[in-house]
């Protein structure tokens, strides 16, 4: 199963938007196939420290992809990628 993480904090309207993109994007893939994982900086001093100036942030098994805007079209194609064919 691939991880998708977003990383943003709370009455921050690009991290809404995020995760709505987020969102619609990983139900258009195979039901199980991406696990989304939400994460505040507001929780957590080392995540605050790392990205509080790029939020939201998006990882895909831990790596960065993407920060502040995110698109669907390019989230899609990196997940389709991600998932492990079978």
């Amino acid at each position: 199963m691939t991880t998708l993480t977003l990383i943003g904090k709370p009455d921050c309207h690009l991290c809404d938007v995020a995760r709505e993109v987020v969102e619609t994007v990983v139900a258009e893939l195979p039901e199980d196939a991406v696990e989304i994982d939400e994460l505040s900086i507001a929780d957590d001093p080392a995540l605050y420290a790392l990205w509080w100036e790029k939020i939201p942030v998006v990882l895909i098994d831990g790596s960065l992809h993407g920060h502040w805007r995110v698109s669907p079209d390019r989230l899609r194609a990196a997940l389709t990628e991600a998932i492990p064919a079978g």
